[in-house]
């Protein structure tokens, strides 16, 4: 039997949310997945299914009544290479972090800039995982996935999974249909570095560094990453709680008459707001009740201190959002899944 029953899914959660899943299996091969699935038709074929990588976007707020299925496929790759690119694949559990190291260690650039960005490779490709001027789409070629209803496997090649802004065709019409098991990223041979976002530059530029290498570039988004956001294994988080509001030019022309300090990038004619400054601005960075909160040195994360629960997080994200449509008429939305 490699389904459990009755599991803490604390350890598997970043906030560290203690919650029990009625079922619980992990796979670290596409047979065993094939195996655990069998099983669930033969025991439980009416239960819900969720699949999880690290647990790093999820937030509980009760017991899971179904079967939770923890992805571990490990391995990475070089697996091929034309004139233009080096093609790398990794299993869908091997750590984010762990595959853009062994790239920059390999000289292929193009994920440099989402480093130390928690969460699986698998995790991925569903989040379209974005920072400092950088996205998955930018670079990922395949993805390998099961096909639950019809149990077969299919390949998505960049186009089909439908990106958007930390979005994808996975977070929509498909969402829960596939376990995505491995992912193929493509990477220029002539790849040029993007420093566009002031603060990487600002970074490189008192470092003394006028040519920065992918590592250079690595380093200093570790850098700015840590000193701004709370290390998981120390507090409870998953990072950004919301994600970065898009506006019209004209939304964004009202708010800096009012706002001359307002922070926003533009995202193809529109406007992309900091969540974070928005979130600072209204007075909740820093902000405390009982054992959750908001991170004193990054207004866009929501902590667990330790004994918090699932639905205090919510709640306060709630109060969060009710007051940045008040303040701003912007209404944030949850990066975060929540269940």
């Amino acid at each position: 039997m490699m389904i459990q029953q009755n599991i803490s899914l604390m350890p598997f959660n970043s906030f560290g949310i203690d919650v029990n899943a009625k079922y619980f299996a992990s796979f670290s091969s596409e047979v065993e997945l094939l195996t655990i699935l069998k099983e669930k038709d033969q025991t439980i074929p009416e239960s819900n299914l969720l699949l999880i990588g690290s647990g790093s976007n999820i937030l509980f707020t009760q017991d899971f009544d179904g079967l939770v299925i923890k992805n571990e496929i490990q391995g990475m790759s070089i697996v091929h290479e034309d004139e233009e690119f080096h093609y790398v694949t990794a299993g869908a559990g091997v750590l984010w972090d762990d595959f853009v190291g062994f790239c920059i260690e390999n000289n292929l650039g193009g994920v440099e800039n989402l480093s130390l960005i928690p969460g699986t490779v698998g995790a991925a490709p569903i989040q379209n995982i974005g920072a400092y001027g950088v996205e998955l789409k930018d670079v990922l070629h395949a993805v390998k996935l099961l096909d639950l209803h019809e149990r077969q496997w299919i390949v998505f090649n960049n186009r089909d999974c439908d990106f958007g802004y930390r979005s994808s065709i996975f977070k929509k019409k498909l969402k829960g249909r596939f376990v995505i098991t491995s992912v193929t990223c493509r990477f220029q041979k002539n790849h040029q570095t993007n420093i566009r976002y002031g603060s990487i530059k600002n970074s490189l530029i008192a470092m003394g560094v006028t040519t920065p290498t992918i590592k250079d570039v690595s380093e200093t988004v570790n850098e700015i990453r840590r000193s701004k956001l709370p290390n998981p294994s120390e507090i409870g988080n998953a990072g950004s709680f919301f994600k970065n509001p898009v506006i019209s030019k004209t939304e964004y022309q009202q708010l800096l008459n009012d706002y001359p300090d307002i922070v926003v990038y533009e995202l193809d004619g529109m406007y992309k707001v900091a969540a974070g400054w928005l979130i600072d601005k209204a007075g909740w960075k820093g902000y405390r009740e009982g054992d959750v909160g908001c991170y004193p040195k990054q207004a866009l994360v929501l902590v667990n201190y330790g004994n918090g629960n699932g639905m205090q997080l919510l709640e306060l994200s709630k109060k969060i959002q009710q007051s940045i449509l008040k303040k701003f008429g912007i209404l944030l939305e949850a990066e975060v899944n929540i269940l």
